[in-house]
């Protein structure tokens, strides 16, 4: 396992760059899923407007004015924040290295730097500002196309789906949210995250975000389906290159004889949750007595686990691909979304029963009640988008005897 890319380049290439540690794995992962989702979503929304589904909306803004006092110091505290943590990550590279993430969040920086950073952005905002400025600001209606939402959209997904994923996480383990409160540290805050609760609020506030602009809803959420099944089949990439601890249960069976040995069962070297000791899904972490070893994450799994990040982001990857090969097809709007709630629910309560969970309500998970609500949702949408088409069709039959 790699936790971060500093371990990736330094075993596939032997490079040794130290910088490399601030840049986690499964965040990297992560990024480029959210790149891939804004692509498909970009590539949605334009072939919509050009179907009619979709319209350009406007906004009013007011062009010409100077620089504002307000932003103006919201770029000097950006610029500062920026300059403190950078200057002293360059003057004290071995010691930011040992815990990046800590580093990040703690109170040390270079006070020089920021004030020279800060004063900075400050400046070079002021300084455009002042090129566009007119002798008297006018107020126009500006044209929006559909496409150009994207990038805010996929930003909303983003924030609110990190913080639903953290608030979901904490109400299943209610444990996790005390001890964070006890000791609050950075690891805490950038782990722990569960998927639906990401998808939820993030799909809330996409949802807000498409009323909120005069997008149309539903051709809408179609247009974003598909990247969503994409976006998640990549982040458990991240998963399985980082092993953050959402693998399966102890790999007991028999394995299939036409079956790799390592898609079966696998130790998880180098986690970089560095388990260790028993766990409740029938492994435990152990020191790497053999091969390579990353110092802080030298543990591996006794008996190996079902590798199911792999399982889901290959499954989600194809299931990307069959919503996207249906999706031209498909004419009525809304049930492109309803499928993807059924693709999603299907493949996340299956993988649950080989997944390491506590039971949530009675012997359930939360992801398997999520699960099967969604995959209900999906197929009730479906239906009733259906008949609705259906109904419309007949009375339009009728208003032309």
């Amino acid at each position: 396992m790699y936790p971060t890319l500093y371990h990736a380049f330094l075993d596939l290439f032997g490079l040794d760059i130290p910088a490399l540690k601030f840049l986690n794995s499964f965040g990297f992962f992560v990024a480029v899923a959210f790149m891939f989702a804004h692509w498909t979503l970009s590539l949605e929304l334009k072939r919509k407007t050009q179907q009619g589904l979709l319209r350009a909306t406007h906004r009013k803004v007011i062009v010409g004015e100077g620089p504002k006092p307000l932003e103006m110091l919201a770029q000097g505290l950006m610029g500062f924040v920026v300059g403190w943590k950078v200057l002293y990550i360059i003057l004290n590279i071995d010691e930011v290295t040992t815990d990046p993430p800590g580093f990040l969040l703690s109170g040390k920086g270079n006070f020089i730097g920021g004030l020279l950073v800060g004063a900075l952005f400050a400046y070079l905002y002021r300084r455009e500002r002042l090129k566009s400025k007119l002798d008297k600001p006018e107020e126009r209606t500006i044209e929006v196309p559909a496409a150009q939402h994207a990038g805010a959209i996929t930003l909303t997904a983003a924030l609110w789906g990190f913080i639903g994923a953290k608030l979901f996480h904490w109400l299943e383990n209610p444990r996790d949210f005390l001890d964070t409160l006890a000791s609050p540290n950075a690891k805490d805050i950038v782990t722990g995250l569960t998927m639906y609760g990401g998808l939820i609020l993030a799909g809330l506030m996409v949802m807000r975000y498409f009323r909120k602009n005069g997008l149309a809803f539903w051709p809408g959420v179609d247009a974003a389906a598909p990247g969503v099944l994409l976006a998640y089949g990549i982040g458990r990439i991240g998963c399985q290159v980082s092993g953050d601890g959402d693998w399966g249960i102890a790999s007991t069976l028999p394995k299939p004889s036409w079956l790799p040995g390592w898609l079966w069962s696998y130790d998880y070297p180098n986690n970089v949750n560095a388990v260790l000791g028993p766990h409740l899904g029938g492994y435990s972490g152990v020191p790497i007595t053999e091969g390579t070893c990353f110092p802080g994450y030298c543990t591996h799994l006794v008996p190996g686990v079902y590798p199911t990040p792999l399982y889901e982001a290959i499954a989600c990857v194809l299931l990307f691909g069959v919503l996207w090969a249906l999706r031209e097809r498909i004419q009525v709007p809304g049930v492109v979304f309803c499928l993807f709630l059924i693709f999603d629910g299907v493949e996340r309560f299956l993988i649950e029963k080989i997944r390491v969970n506590v039971p949530w309500l009675g012997t359930w998970t939360q992801a398997e009640v999520i699960s099967s609500l969604l995959v209900v949702g999906g197929l009730a949408g479906i239906w009733w988008f259906n008949r609705n088409r259906r109904l419309g069709t007949a009375n339009a039959i009728k208003d032309t005897e």
